[in-house]
């Protein structure tokens, strides 16, 4: 180990003793828990999905980093939190990252440039694209340990700011800026299934029925007995959606919009309700009615729950539609429709702790792949979440949270011949953790 030896003080001293610093210790990294997420990337082997979706135009005699690579350092580096491919200028050299890309810390090559994983970026076309998408939703089908009798996808859109000319950009007068609005599906546990990047506006029914259309084709190859169950909110309720539901097969609670017909079926409970408010002592009072409806654009007439609620901010209404039978108006709004809140739980983990709205390249398809990079380095994360004990504080904790304990870790890094020490400090805190997220993962896969 290389010994640290310097001439001037650089910091202010402590009880009279001057502080010595310098950069010429043994070879360390800040990034050493990456090798729990190599790990991981490792047994599900994401880079091999996505690199097998393209088409390599090189020649090979001149090829130095390898479609996986660009593909598993840049996954990497969004999931510790480097979303910039700048980023990559620096990484390369990092030990840590070297041995998350098979190569040995010291004597390994450096990885690819920040230029290099620009070109990756721009290099899948509209069929590539649309092979990855595939096989995504292939690899969520191949996450379960069985087939499932029943599922749940929460579709919901994001807002993405944009600050240049980028392809598909759109003005949205709700958010006064230019961006896109991709669309996010992901399962009631949070698994995501898929990202497709759109113009920053609703979607209507016809293409929200299309893209409904090609997402559940995919899934039915692969579980045509599975029972899915849709939820989303009412910009996702089209006659065209209901329709292709219908035809499909498919379950669904969906948000509806309010209006004068609807408002005239709860007119009589809102009023009894205020009455009930009243004598409740100023204390919140909500009460739900069940009947059919049909909108003027509608096939036939469907089930719709109302939800009315008094309280001190005043009387609010809101309304479902729904094919399920059976069920109080209650359960199906309060514990089957409400609960794909958590879908924001989930957009926030992939967007704010992983930086997918990092969509700043010119190309659409170049913004595209980026989606899938950070929805790969979201699995990478859920697949260690998920490892943690049931009943502990990690199972339910954010992105950054475990990324912060468990990937941004100091360790020396020496190289052997015949070995790799990893040595990490006696205090570092979450080190039972690691030693059970290891054991967890299952043995070694060989190189």
């Amino acid at each position: 180990m290389k010994q640290s030896i310097s001439t001037k003080p650089v910091l202010s001293p402590v009880n009279g003793k001057p502080i010595l610093m310098n950069f010429d210790g043994a070879e360390m990294s800040s990034d050493a828990g990456l090798t729990l997420l190599r790990e991981v990337e490792r047994r599900h082997d994401l880079t091999g999905l996505l690199a097998s979706c393209l088409t390599d135009l090189r020649d090979p005699g001149k090829v130095q980093h390898s479609l996986e690579d660009f593909i598993r350092f840049r996954m990497m580096m969004i999931a510790a939190g480097y979303e910039d491919g700048n980023d990559a200028t620096e990484k390369r050299h990092d030990p840590s990252f070297k041995i998350a890309l098979e190569r040995n810390p010291e004597t390994g090559a450096a990885l690819c440039s920040q230029p290099t994983i620009s070109r990756m970026e721009n290099l899948p076309g509209m069929r590539d694209l649309i092979r990855m998408g595939q096989a995504m939703i292939r690899f969520y089908c191949q996450s379960f340990t069985r087939i499932p009798s029943q599922i749940v996808l929460d579709i919901d859109d994001t807002f993405d700011a944009v600050h240049g000319h980028q392809q598909l950009r759109l003005f949205n007068s709700y958010y006064d800026e230019y961006g896109f609005q991709p669309i996010v599906v992901f399962d009631g546990d949070g698994r995501l299934v898929g990202a497709l990047l759109r113009p920053a506006r609703r979607p209507k029914g016809a293409e929200s029925a299309a893209d409904l259309r090609r997402l559940i084709r995919e899934i039915r190859r692969h579980w045509p007995k599975t029972e899915i169950l849709l939820r989303a909110d009412s910009h996702y309720c089209g006659p065209e959606v209901l329709d292709l539901c219908d035809k499909l097969g498919l379950r669904y609670v969906f948000g509806l919009s309010r209006n004068s017909r609807l408002q005239e079926q709860v007119q009589a409970l809102e009023a009894s309700t205020a009455v009930r408010y009243t004598r409740n002592g100023g204390h919140k009072v909500r009460r739900f009615k069940t009947f059919a409806y049909a909108a003027g654009s509608w096939s036939k007439a469907r089930r719709v729950v109302a939800r009315v609620e008094v309280s001190s901010r005043g009387r609010d209404a809101r309304y479902i539609v729904t094919n399920l039978d059976g069920g109080r108006g209650k359960h199906l709004y309060e514990k089957i429709y409400s609960t794909r809140g958590q879908a924001e739980n989930h957009i926030k983990g992939w967007k704010t702790h992983l930086a997918s709205d990092r969509t700043s390249c010119t190309k659409a398809s170049a913004n595209q792949m980026r989606l899938m990079l950070h929805g790969c380095a979201y699995w990478i994360w859920w697949t260690l979440r998920a490892a943690c004990p049931k009943r502990s504080q990690w199972r339910n904790a954010q992105f950054d949270t475990l990324r912060l304990h468990l990937v941004k870790l100091a360790a020396t890094v020496v190289e052997k011949k015949t070995r790799i020490i990893m040595t990490l400090p006696a205090s570092c805190p979450g080190q039972n953790l690691i030693r059970m997220l290891f054991g967890a993962l299952g043995s070694p896969q060989p190189t």
